[in-house]
């Protein structure tokens, strides 16, 4: 059992150590590998309680440059998409489940590895379709990041400009999403106690990303996150 622990804490500090030297990611490494683990309906309240918590930590002192006039329409089209997603996993069989976030994470660490020339969005509009597939995927799978940070990607934000306002989309949206599984009976006294037990090193991980994103190029460390990603999905369909 303590192994185990060690290990489930581990997986969430990385998690939180990209988070905060990307902006995004901390779902996307530790939701298959905690599904592995601890299974689904463990994973994914636990990832969105140390969302919630790296969200709120990053924006202590980023909250100045979070664009706000995007944030509220991802914000909004998410919490449509939350219940839908939500639904799925509660009514859909886990290896189904899995099988979803498999292909999620495989698509999105090829699209970024490829790194194909994409148009730039003009318009504002396209964040209600983004961020409705951003809830589905979050409240079924903890992983809304991938539509959003398309998104950003296409309206060309910059570095700052994109960890901080992915911060102010994940917070409201991830508390949304605690408060579901909840509702869900998905808070249990394991979720709870492995929270708990991983907060000092999600913190510290919070700590040393932050370091890192200031400090480092972050190109080479992307692309190994991302191959990551693809190995991660291609284990969940194995």
């Amino acid at each position: 059992m303590y192994s185990h622990t060690i290990t489930v804490i581990t997986i969430i500090a990385i998690s939180a150590f990209t988070r905060s030297a990307l902006g995004f990611g901390d779902a996307l490494i530790a939701m298959p590998l905690l599904a592995l683990l601890l299974g689904m309906k463990t994973a994914t309240p636990l990832v969105a309680l140390v969302a919630s918590t790296i969200a709120l930590t990053i924006l202590v002192r980023a909250w100045r440059k979070v664009d706000l006039r995007a944030t509220w329409r991802l914000v909004l089209s998410t919490l449509v998409g939350i219940p839908i997603g939500l639904f799925f996993l509660n009514a859909a069989p886990e290896s189904a489940v899995k099988g979803v976030l498999g292909v999620v994470l495989i698509g999105f660490g090829l699209y970024n590895l490829v790194s194909p020339t994409l148009p730039t969005l003009r318009s504002e509009r396209w964040s209600y379709l983004f961020g409705l597939v951003g809830g589905i995927l979050g409240g079924a799978y903890n992983t809304n990041g991938p539509p959003v940070v398309l998104y950003g990607v296409l309206r060309r934000w910059s570095p700052s400009r994109f960890r901080a306002t992915l911060q102010g989309y994940f917070l409201p949206t991830g508390l949304t999403i605690l408060v579901s599984h909840g509702l869900a009976g998905l808070w249990t006294a394991t979720v709870w106690r492995l929270y708990l037990s991983a907060l000092p090193a999600v913190l510290l991980g919070v700590l040393l990303g932050g370091w890192v994103h200031k400090s480092l190029p972050a190109g080479h460390f992307q692309k190994l996150v991302y191959a990551s990603l693809v190995v991660m999905g291609v284990l969940l369909l194995v």
